[in-house]
């Protein structure tokens, strides 16, 4: 498969800018694989679609307000820091974006809130990653941790065109995340209200959480057109045992287990057993998927609607089987579905 074939005309109109009142209000295409039937539902009527004994899939991974903007030494240029990782803890190593990149040097300072409450020193600008800031913090780690999440905002992604509010806070997150780690949230499972999951809970399906801390390289762009050319940032992993046992007792008894999101599915695919069962794993994956690719774990997929060229797009693609998915694709653009982070919903079946 080469990058130019997930180009597609998407309106900019069409890229959801807020969420919906209620997160179970937004709009769900519902795809079969085997027949390409297409259905238009709303994304509550998702509990019509499991049965008894199927599981879901969740990433518990939580976001944190990981956008700082501060100034440079000496000029006061405006900076923006994008926080990516904790690198070491004692140190207070951070790895980082920084926007406007040329203009830092190694050495520079910058400063951040009101009467400079932190200060970062660039110590590191060859990184693949960006940068490596330390930040000069006499506190403790708690009241600098406290610091950094204040000062900081919620990582909108730069599709959505206006200020971030105090809502976002809540709503750029699912209800069930627990983890802190991602800069990104797993946007599928934002459509889950507490309502819904009791409800699907009372219909009898299982479920079982695992984590992937969602970092840029799920929305780094690819520049090849030879997709095997395009290399994953590694992002954090782990598939506790509770979870292997709910999937692999599904996998067993003929059960369909359900990714809740692309990173669900990338995370299943990177821990699978020769007899194709789900192995516990705390580590990382760089596993990038395009088509053609044969899944081993998952029969179902939540997800929401991609932008062109991105790798989120190639995965679905490679579930769902592409011409199926660049069709359903044309058919939401036609029906005016809401697209990107804060948009409409899709099933795979």
């Amino acid at each position: 498969m080469k990058l130019s074939q997930f180009k597609y005309n998407l309106p900019q109109e069409l890229i959801a800018q807020y969420p919906p009142e209620n997160r179970e209000d937004a709009r769900l295409m519902v795809v079969d694989r085997k027949t390409k039937k297409i259905e238009h539902r709303m994304f509550k009527d998702i509990l019509e679609y499991f049965n008894e004994d199927d599981v879901l899939v969740f990433n518990n991974t939580k976001v944190f307000p990981a956008r700082l903007y501060g100034n440079k030494e000496k000029t006061g240029a405006e900076i923006e820091v994008f926080l990516l990782r904790e690198l070491n803890r004692d140190q207070r190593l951070w790895d980082v974006l920084v926007d406007p990149a040329r203009k830092i040097r190694i050495g520079n300072k910058l400063y951040f809130g009101e009467n400079d409450a932190l200060v970062a020193e660039v110590i590191d600008n060859t990184t693949s990653r960006g940068r490596t800031l330390r930040f000069l913090f006499d506190g403790t780690y708690d009241s600098f941790k406290e610091t950094l999440y204040r000062l900081g905002q919620t990582p909108l992604p730069k599709t959505i065109l206006r200020p971030v509010n105090d809502d976002d806070r809540e709503r750029y997150q699912t209800v069930y995340a627990k983890h802190e780690g991602a800069v990104a949230a797993p946007t599928a499972g934002m459509h889950f209200s507490k309502q819904l999951l009791k409800r699907l809970e009372i219909k009898g399906a299982h479920f079982a959480e695992i984590t992937l801390h969602v970092g840029l390289g799920n929305f780094r762009n690819v520049d090849v057109e030879d997709l095997t050319k395009h290399k994953m940032d590694s992002e954090q992993i782990i598939i506790p045992e509770a979870a292997a046992q709910i999937v692999n007792r599904a996998k067993q008894n003929k059960h369909r287990v359900c990714a809740v999101g692309t990173t669900v599915l990338r995370t299943l695919e990177s821990s699978v057993s020769t007899e194709g069962l789900l192995k516990p794993i705390d580590g990382w994956t760089n596993r990038f998927i395009f088509p053609p690719y044969e899944f081993r774990i998952p029969d179902m997929l939540i997800t929401n609607f991609h932008l062109p060229y991105s790798t989120l797009l190639m995965m679905v693609c490679a579930f769902a089987g592409y011409q199926t998915t660049m069709d359903a694709y044309k058919v939401a653009i036609k029906e005016k579905y809401n697209f990107d982070t804060y948009g409409d919903a899709m099933l795979v079946k």
